[in-house]
């Protein structure tokens, strides 16, 4: 199912619910990325998906319940690294080669606790259950309403 309408506008409805939460410019590399790799793998809507997040990995990491820009652009762990193809460990959308001390910060803004011991991979991990959960309680949410 295409994400953007002809004339390129995000169709916001049918992005996941993380992008809906997020900003117009992580929607639009999603949808766009999406609907031209449709197009490139003969309308196969899994590897559609796999290459709209691994694009969304390069520019915006995912905090809590949506996604953010990241500051550097690059990717974001050893799965987006690779092509389609790879069979990487994924970090869910954490930036997992961001600093330490950025991932320790992200962990205090979702109230992590005990990351003040966490070793950067312990962080990763910590940020990508939260992150989990967040979007769970959101769904929940969204549903419930």
């Amino acid at each position: 199912m295409p994400k953007t309408t002809k004339s390129g506008e995000v169709i916001e409805d049918e992005l996941p619910s993380t992008l809906q939460r997020s900003d117009e410019h992580a929607q639009a590399t999603y949808a766009k990325t999406h609907d031209s790799a449709l197009g490139t793998y003969d309308g196969d809507e899994r590897a559609a998906n796999q290459v709209a997040f691994a694009a969304l990995k390069h520019t915006h990491e995912k905090v809590g319940d949506h996604w953010e820009r990241k500051e550097e652009n690059g990717p974001s762990d050893a799965q987006a690294e690779g092509n389609r193809g790879t069979d990487r460990e994924t970090a869910g959308g954490v930036d997992a080669n961001a600093s330490k001390k950025h991932l320790y910060e992200l962990a205090t803004r979702l109230e992590i606790s005990g990351r003040s011991t966490m070793t950067k991979d312990e962080l990763v991990q910590a940020l990508r259950r939260a992150n989990d959960r967040a979007g769970a309680k959101a769904r929940k949410d969204e549903s419930s309403s």
